[in-house]
């Protein structure tokens, strides 16, 4: 059986966190990374979304390499964006910004862009970004007010989560429904398998670790 590589996931997020979980893979550390989120004055979507993923796996390589030993493994980040033409709306921290970002997306076409940053054993890093498209039905004011007051909106990237109660709000969605969640889960096992990092071991029954 292949050897298992170690994994070190540069995020605190549950989603993605859940997201591996389905595809089998447990991650043998969390290693949230603090960096400016701010975009860059004229920066598209897809190019801030990288960006990020980018910079989260790198101060995460940097935070490791630093640690006695070092570190010899696969390290994964990524990082999702919501965008309205070439808007990119907030992770939404308060009431007012989540309401924003709802009456914006109301009766309108969205993009949800994941970046995703894997550092290789052998340092290289390789990259892959997603692009899904979705359309939100028009909302009603009491529609808003209740997810409002739901609470599910904060810290969520354009003010939703597509998992929750807001999958009521969805009318189509054209590409990865787990991207919009937060990881690409086709792509990321790729970039994982074509590093040799054994996506489906967790797959057998009675596979320890």
């Amino acid at each position: 059986m292949t050897e298992r590589i170690p994994l070190v996931l540069a995020s605190a997020s549950p989603r993605r966190l859940q997201l591996l979980g389905q595809m089998g893979v447990e991650p043998d550390r969390l290693l949230p990374t603090a960096v400016d989120e701010t975009p860059r004055r004229g920066e598209i979507p897809r190019n801030h979304a990288t960006r990020l993923a980018k910079a989260k796996a790198e101060a995460a390589k940097a935070l490791l390499a630093a640690e006695p030993g070092g570190f010899s493994g696969c390290i994964l980040a990524a990082d999702t964006v919501v965008a309205v033409g070439r808007r990119i709306l907030p992770q939404a921290d308060t009431l007012a910004a989540a309401e924003s970002c709802l009456r914006l997306l109301s009766g309108r076409n969205h993009r949800v862009f994941t970046g995703v940053a894997l550092v290789t054993p052998k340092g290289r890093l390789r990259q892959r970004v997603v692009e899904t498209r979705v359309q939100f039905k028009r909302l009603s004011h009491d529609e808003i007010e209740a997810y409002l007051a739901s609470g599910e909106w904060r810290g969520k990237a354009g003010g939703y989560a597509i998992q929750g109660f807001a999958a009521v709000f969805v009318q189509r969605i054209i590409g990865s429904y787990s991207n919009v969640v937060g990881l690409p889960i086709a792509e990321t096992a790729a970039l994982l398998d074509g590093e040799g990092y054994p996506v489906r071991r967790g797959w057998l029954v009675g596979a320890g670790g």
